[in-house]
């Protein structure tokens, strides 16, 4: 059964920091872009941060650019996004994206999301 579980969200200060982690089940990160987006209540949801997980490179939102770092995991099919110097603005639910081919087929898997809330 192929899954996403996102973990890490939780309740943080301002300036603070928290790390996200996503892991796939039954299926492999091997050739696909991992994305985090977020969704805050009442707006749309909006891409954060990807990477090519072969290759790792990145890219970010201007949002979060120089705040936030995406990563692979040190465990195999897992990616981190690090963010710090959190702002309450951050508050959202985040969730993690997988799309890449296998064999002819495209695919484009979501997690459930986890809840990050930056408040004082």
């Amino acid at each position: 059964q192929v899954q996403l579980v996102e973990s890490g969200g939780g309740l943080v200060q301002p300036g603070g920091s928290l790390r996200l982690s996503c892991a796939a089940s039954g299926f492999t990160f091997s050739s696909s872009v991992i994305s985090w987006y977020r969704q805050a209540p009442g707006k749309e949801r909006e891409w954060v941060a990807r990477i090519l997980y072969t290759f790792g490179s990145t890219n970010y939102a201007d949002s979060v650019k120089g705040r936030f770092t995406i990563s692979r995991g040190n465990a195999k099919n897992t990616v981190y996004l690090q963010m710090n110097s959190l702002k309450p603005e951050d508050t959202a639910v985040y969730y993690c994206n997988a799309v890449g081919l296998s064999g002819p087929s495209r695919y484009d898997y979501w997690g459930q999301g986890t809840q990050v809330t930056v408040s004082s």
